[in-house]
């Protein structure tokens, strides 16, 4: 199948109210020319450098994702170009972002990254640590928290199910109380090999590179 076929299969399985995030990452601007076309105007992107360099070569009405982790070295570079930046995971990165952001007069919408699996590979914050990065979050001016993100480890359908409930409930607990800057407005989780089970699971925001574009072909130049 081809990228419009793609997504049209895609945006039939899923709801109207999921946001579908194409993964741009090492992708062309030719090849995300034919996923704009079909009207989708969210784009995920993994490293800092190669989302300011489509941001400044693509349609200005795109609304960019940073979904990879975020050194705190990196967060000027996006001031200004991120809509919402999904890997916020440590009261250092947060105060970074406050930082760069209140220097140029601007909020920041991020999604607190959870590292729901405890995978040692992945980024986000334990479970445990949430409240703390929370508090933090209170008490700042320039950063707005949206909801949650997460990248559960590979495994079969239970397990996934399993990571996806227990974000789910988190989201559920924080969208009960009332916080300052913080409102579960997306849950972001399920990916390429997973999305369905992630959106019967209570995800309203998926993001999907190979789904989309097809198997990524690596360039070892």
């Amino acid at each position: 199948m081809n990228v419009t076929e793609n997504i049209s299969k895609i945006k039939n399985e899923i709801p109207k109210d999921v946001t579908l995030i194409a993964v741009s990452k090492t992708r062309t601007i030719e090849e995300m020319e034919k996923v704009y076309q079909v009207e989708i105007r969210d784009f995920g992107e993994n490293k800092v450098q190669e989302l300011v360099n489509k941001f400044e070569n693509f349609h200005s009405d795109v609304r960019w994702h940073l979904i990879g982790h975020l050194q705190k070295n990196k967060v000027k570079y996006i001031v200004g170009k991120v809509f919402l930046i999904h890997s916020l995971d440590s009261i250092a990165l947060l105060e970074e972002i406050e930082k760069r952001f209140k220097a140029n007069n601007q909020i920041a919408n991020v999604l607190i990254q959870i590292n729901i699996g405890k995978d040692p590979n992945k980024s986000g914050i334990m479970k445990e640590d949430l409240e703390k990065l929370i508090e933090a979050c209170e008490r700042c001016e320039n950063v707005k928290v949206k909801g949650l993100m997460t990248v559960i480890p590979k495994g079969d359908e239970e397990s996934c199910r399993k990571y996806f409930k227990q974000m789910k409930k988190i989201y559920d607990d924080l969208s009960k109380k009332q916080y300052n800057n913080i409102n579960m407005e997306y849950l972001s989780m399920g990916m390429t090999g997973d999305y369905k089970i992630a959106i019967s699971e209570g995800a309203n925001m998926v993001r999907i590179g190979e789904g989309i574009f097809g198997k990524r072909i690596y360039n070892n130049n």
